[in-house]
């Protein structure tokens, strides 16, 4: 950690590009970003909020959901906050430290969101092909381990890719060609052998997204099997039903995370890069409530009957 220390010394903060090439669409976009980033954050809290207050809710499903929608609300807010930030002021420059605990915080986010999102197919798995002892199955200390095993994970993982990072030499003027600090982002400013830091990542990103993916593809086999040997029509719809809205957000998520990874590094692809991170760190943390609640009955309810009492009460 000392040598890491000492390499900072050439560099003590970072310059963001951002989308500052296209002068007169900054006003749009931040119109745009701001809007979606108040949506994720309404959407997110009234998500965790109708669980809080409909006892009907109060089910290993919502329990993960009001996770997913925490660590959407702390996703977007590592990254929106200084986007809006460099779209409107002119000295787009974030410290070292700032740029590094960014990373860190956005690395965490995703990595936990992965998992968090694969044990949703267990669970969906477990409420479709057991659901007479769903309730005992998925046990409160079940829920509380996988949760807190996923954020462990997250946590884990971007430790690791932040201290290698940290180990790195960064060479003036440290112009960095995105509007946050993300791994390829940090690694185009470096002046020195990144190639250790390079095969941490591989070896992270590979080993996560093969496990959360491993997970999602074995439960979503389970369920197909059973719900094709339902004998009524009602009980496929249900069954079908309750996980479309977790495999749109899984298939938005992690083709977004594909399309980002898959892409050559070079200065034409550098806008798709950045483009690619606004999708998985500004929309899909705005999408996911209303993947979840437009298609849940209990969830609308709860929000109609919100709105109704707070009309009535004035």
């Amino acid at each position: 950690m000392v040598h890491g220390m000492m390499n900072q010394s050439s560099v003590t903060k970072f310059t963001l590009v951002g989308f500052s090439e296209y002068p007169g669409l900054q006003p749009p976009l931040f119109l745009a970003f701001l809007t979606i980033y108040t949506i994720t954050l309404v959407g997110n809290l009234g998500l965790i909020t109708v669980r809080k207050i409909n006892p009907k809710l109060h089910t290993p499903m919502y329990f993960f959901l009001s996770h997913l929608s925490f660590l959407d609300i702390c996703y977007s807010s590592v990254f929106t906050p200084k986007l809006l930030e460099i779209l409107v002021v002119e000295n787009r420059t974030i410290s070292f430290v700032g740029c590094m605990a960014q990373f860190f915080f956005g690395c965490m986010c995703v990595i936990t969101e992965m998992y968090m999102l694969a044990v949703m197919a267990y669970d969906r798995f477990v409420a479709v092909c057991n659901p007479l002892l769903y309730m005992v199955a998925m046990s409160h200390k079940l829920c509380a381990l996988l949760v807190g095993g996923s954020y462990l994970w997250g946590g884990l993982c971007a430790t690791i890719l932040t201290y290698t990072l940290l180990q790195l030499s960064y060479c003036g003027p440290g112009v960095i060609n995105h509007f946050g600090c993300e791994y390829s982002a940090i690694l185009s400013v470096s002046c020195s052998d990144s190639s250790f830091s390079q095969m941490a990542c591989l070896v992270i990103s590979i080993l996560s997204e093969a496990c959360s993916v491993l997970i999602t593809l074995a439960s979503y086999v389970f369920i197909v099997v059973t719900i094709v040997k339902m004998p009524s029509k009602g009980g496929l719809r249900k069954a079908f039903s309750t996980c479309t809205s977790h495999l749109t957000a899984i298939s938005i998520f992690h083709g977004i995370i594909l399309l980002l990874y898959c892409v050559p590094n070079s200065n034409s692809s550098q806008l798709f890069v950045k483009v690619a991170t606004v999708l998985y760190s500004v929309m899909i943390p705005m999408l996911n409530p209303l993947i979840y609640s437009l298609r849940n009955k209990d969830v609308k309810e709860t929000v109609r009957k919100l709105i109704s009492s707070k009309l009535h009460s004035h």
